[in-house]
C-alpha cells in the first residue's frame, strides 16, 4: 500500500481533535468568567450590606439615644428605583459601663469640656476658677459611658447578603445619667 494513501484523513482527524480541545478550553473560560462575576457580585452585595449596617449604627450614635435606648429599623433604597433594597435592624444599644471623668482629663480651652468642670468648693454648676484658672482637680460633672450597638442586614429576598456589624462607642453624658 502506498504510504500517502495510508495517511489520508489523518489531517482531518487531528484537526477535529484540536477543534474539540479548543471548544473545551473556550467553555472552561466562559464558566470561569461566570463564576468570577458571581463572586464579585456577592462581594458587592456584602459590602453594600456592611455599609448599610454602619450607616444605621452611625444614625443611632448621632441621635441622643442614651436616655432611652431602643431598637430601630432603617430601610435603604441603594439604587433609587423606589424599591427597598436593604433593611438594617439595629438592636437597642446596651450600656456596658460608666466611669466618672476627672477634671484633669478635660481641656479647659475646649468649649465642649467647659460644662463638665467642677469643684468640691463650687456651690452651683459651671466652672470653678482658682486664681483665674478653671479648677482641674477632682471629679467632673460628666461621665464616660461605654455602649455596644449591633446592626444586622439580612437580605434573604434577592441577594442573600447577611451582615452583622458590632460597634462600641464612648459617650460623654452628664453625671447622674444611669446606665440602662
Amino acid at each position: 500500500m502506498n504510504p500517502i494513501k495510508a495517511q489520508r484523513g489523518s489531517t482531518l482527524l487531528v484537526a477535529l481533535i484540536m477543534l474539540v480541545l479548543l471548544t473545551l478550553i473556550a467553555v472552561s473560560a466562559i464558566n470561569s468568567t461566570t463564576n468570577s462575576i458571581q463572586i464579585v457580585g456577592n462581594a458587592q452585595f456584602r459590602d453594600e450590606a456592611r455599609s448599610i449596617s454602619q450607616q444605621a449604627i452611625e444614625m443611632v450614635i448621632s441621635s441622643d439615644f442614651t436616655p432611652s435606648p431602643a431598637a430601630s429599623s432603617i430601610a435603604v433604597d441603594i439604587n433609587k428605583d423606589g424599591r427597598i433594597d436593604y433593611t438594617a435592624n439595629v438592636s437597642a444599644p446596651a450600656c456596658t459601663g460608666s466611669a466618672p471623668l476627672l477634671n484633669s482629663s478635660l481641656d479647659r480651652t475646649n468649649p465642649l469640656d467647659q460644662p463638665c468642670f467642677s469643684s468640691s468648693a463650687a456651690g452651683q454648676t459651671g466652672i470653678m476658677y482658682v486664681s483665674g484658672v478653671p479648677a482641674t482637680t477632682g471629679t467632673s460633672w460628666c461621665l464616660l459611658q461605654q455602649w455596644d450597638i449591633w446592626a444586622t442586614v439580612n437580605d434573604s429576598s434577592s441577594t442573600g447578603a447577611k451582615v452583622d456589624v458590632h460597634q462600641g462607642v464612648g459617650m460623654r453624658v452628664p453625671a447622674g445619667t444611669m446606665c440602662n
